[in-house]
């Protein structure tokens, strides 16, 4: 019962104080870095047989660089270069492109998948970072096929 009486007797400016910092601290929490941006570009509609191009553009916010290993994966089978893996050096003045180039015979969902992981030889100075949580990284697309 006391704080709630000390809370009372608050002067406004010890109020108005704790409510700058309280969205102060909202604002930080939104100007975190994120750790993998991705942008996966592809048609959305091909014909049978039909070569399909895929390109993942993926980036980073943050100041370290990391080792990402990026595949496809899909809901039916897909052979060919679609199984391909790719292992790069992500930093945030260097973005990473991967291409695919496949065909399909019937309509599907793509996954395109980003991990982090740690393995050496892959970065300058093994000086690549691995985030404490969150090291798989995903964005999904449909390929209708007409």
């Amino acid at each position: 019962m006391r704080y709630l009486q000390l809370l009372f007797r608050a002067s406004p400016a010890a109020l108005l104080l704790v409510l700058c910092l309280q969205l102060g601290t909202s604002k930080a929490q939104e100007d975190t870095p994120r750790p993998i941006i991705m942008d996966l570009q592809m048609p959305q509609e091909a014909e049978a047989n039909e070569i399909v191009s895929l390109a993942l553009k993926v980036k980073t916010e943050l100041k370290e660089c990391m080792v990402i290993k990026a595949h496809l994966e899909s809901s039916v089978f897909i052979g060919g270069s679609f199984n391909y893996k790719f292992t790069g050096c992500l930093c945030e003045d260097y973005p990473r492109t991967f291409f695919w180039d496949f065909r399909s015979n019937s309509t599907t969902k793509i996954a395109a998948i980003v991990d982090i992981v740690r393995e050496l030889g892959i970065c300058p100075n093994d000086d690549a970072v691995v985030p404490i949580k969150a090291n798989r990284y995903y964005t999904i697309t449909t390929l209708v096929i007409s």
